[in-house]
C-alpha cells in the first residue's frame, strides 16, 4: 500500500512539473519572440564603475572589447602575454579618459594566474565581469602537432578558464553578482580540419560554460550571468590563408560589438553569424555520410583549412 502511495505521489509531482514546464515553454518562447523586436540598447545593463577583466586584451578582439567597455565607463583590467600589447591597450583607454590597468601574464602558468588575480583583487577590487577571451591556434594535422603545442593549446584555450574563474568566482558568489564570459568558437560546435587540438579545447569551453551555468543556477545564484560566444572564422590573422566557400570571414569590429552587446543584454548563447546556429542541428538529423558530403562537397570546410597559414610563427594569442 505504501509503495502504491509513493508511486501515485511520484506521478502527481511529475504531472505538475510537466504542466509547469509547458507554462514556461509558452512564456519563454513569447519572451524570446518579443526580444527580436527590442534592440539590445534598450535591454542593456549599466557597467559604469564595474571591473571588467579581459584575457588576451593586448590585441585583436580582446583589445576591441576592452576599449568598448572602457567607453561605457567600466574599469578595465587587461591580461596578456604580450607586454607591448598590454601597454598599447591601456594607453589607448587612458587617452580618452578611461580607467585601465594592465598585467603581463602567461596563461599557461596556473600559479601566475592565481597570484595576479590576488593582486587585482587587492589593488583594484573584485572583478564583476570576467571575459575569457585569450586563444591560440597552430593549425596542424594531428601527426604534425608536437606534443608541447597540444599542451599549450589546452592550457590557454580551456585550462586557463578554470584557473581564472576559480580565482574570481567566490567573490561573485558572496555578492550574487557577476558575469563570466566564455569566448569559444564554431569549431567548438563542429569538428574542424587541422584543428584536432583547437576544436577539442573549444568543445571543452562550451561544456565548461554549460556545466558552470547549471551549477550556479541550480544553487540559486541568479545574479551571476554567463555568456557563451561562438564566432565563425575572424579576419584577425589568426586564421590567415583560410578562404571559406559559403560565408565571408567575420570582421573583428563586428565580433567585438556583438560580444559586448550580448554581455550587456545578459544573453546566454551567441553564435556568429546567427544563421550558423540553425544549420548545426543537421549534424544530428542527417545520415553521417550525407553530413560529411555536405561538409566536404558543398561547404568545403576541410579544403578551406588546407590553405591555413596563420600568423607568422604559426600561432597567435588573442
Amino acid at each position: 500500500m505504501q509503495n502504491l502511495q509513493e508511486k501515485l505521489s511520484h506521478v502527481v509531482y511529475l504531472f505538475k512539473d510537466v504542466v509547469f514546464f509547458f507554462i514556461l515553454l509558452v512564456y519563454y518562447y513569447a519572451e524570446s519572440f518579443t526580444t527580436l523586436f527590442i534592440p539590445r540598447r534598450f535591454r542593456a545593463k549599466s557597467v559604469k564603475g564595474e571591473v571588467v577583466l579581459v584575457t588576451g586584451g593586448g590585441g585583436g578582439i580582446g583589445r576591441l572589447i576592452a576599449l568598448k567597455f572602457a567607453r561605457l565607463g567600466a574599469v578595465v583590467v587587461v591580461w596578456d602575454i604580450k607586454k607591448d600589447g598590454v601597454k598599447e591597450t591601456v594607453d589607448l583607454i587612458k587617452e580618452y579618459g578611461g580607467k585601465a590597468y594592465g598585467f603581463n601574464i602567461d596563461l599557461t602558468k596556473r600559479d601566475e594566474i592565481y597570484k595576479t588575480a590576488e593582486v587585482v583583487k587587492k589593488t583594484i577590487g573584485n572583478v564583476d565581469i570576467l571575459i575569457n577571451n585569450a586563444g591560440i591556434v597552430f593549425g596542424k594535422t594531428l601527426l604534425d602537432l608536437p606534443d608541447n603545442e597540444i599542451d599549450t593549446t589546452f592550457q590557454v584555450n580551456i585550462l586557463a578558464h578554470y584557473w581564472t574563474t576559480k580565482a574570481f568566482l567566490q567573490e561573485m558568489m558572496s555578492r550574487n553578482h557577476g558575469h563570466i564570459v566564455t569566448v569559444a568558437s564554431v569549431a567548438g560546435l563542429l569538428g574542424t580540419y587541422r584543428c584536432t587540438d583547437y576544436s577539442a579545447t573549444k568543445f571543452a569551453a562550451v561544456g565548461f560554460h554549460e556545466s558552470l551555468f547549471t551549477e550556479l543556477k541550480a544553487n540559486g545564484y541568479d545574479g551571476i550571468n554567463l555568456t557563451l560566444i561562438c564566432p565563425y572564422y575572424i579576419n584577425t590573422g589568426m586564421f590567415s590563408g583560410v578562404k571559406p566557400r559559403l560565408m565571408d570571414m567575420l570582421e573583428p569590429e563586428q565580433v567585438a560589438e556583438e560580444t559586448v552587446g550580448a554581455i550587456l543584454a545578459n544573453e546566454i548563447n551567441v553564435t556568429l553569424p546567427t544563421c550558423v546556429r540553425y544549420f548545426l542541428p543537421l549534424k544530428c538529423f542527417l545520415p553521417d555520410k550525407l553530413c560529411w558530403a555536405l561538409m566536404y562537397h558543398v561547404m568545403q570546410g576541410p579544403q578551406s583549412m588546407m590553405m591555413f597559414k596563420g600568423r607568422e610563427g604559426g600561432e597567435m594569442k588573442t
